[in-house]
């Protein structure tokens, strides 16, 4: 019984953290705009999904991994458009 309770609890989390960021993306790919977002934010969320990814991948966790890389992709997109929005609006300047 206990081992149903922790899949569930570890479905429950992959689940959760991966959709967290949906909207966000969904909202820079309509809009353009990620002025209200911290680059900084962006690049600490990053790293410590590749921490969480090594870890993962240590205790032979697939369900880690996996979660963490698609996280990681969702913020490397939302970083990806955010670099791409900064530099138009640079050279717009000059």
């Amino acid at each position: 019984m206990q081992e149903l309770w922790i899949g569930i609890l570890g479905t429950a989390g992959t689940i959760l953290s991966t959709v967290s960021l949906l909207p966000q993306v969904v909202r820079t790919w309509r809009t353009r705009a990620t002025s209200g977002i911290s680059a900084a934010w962006l690049v600490t969320a990053m790293a410590s999904m590749l921490i969480w990814i090594g870890y993962g991948s240590l205790i032979s966790a697939p369900a880690l991994v996996l979660v963490n890389i698609i996280c990681f992709l969702q913020c490397a997109y939302i970083l990806f458009i955010k670099v791409q929005g900064e530099r138009l609006s640079l050279a717009k300047r000059s």
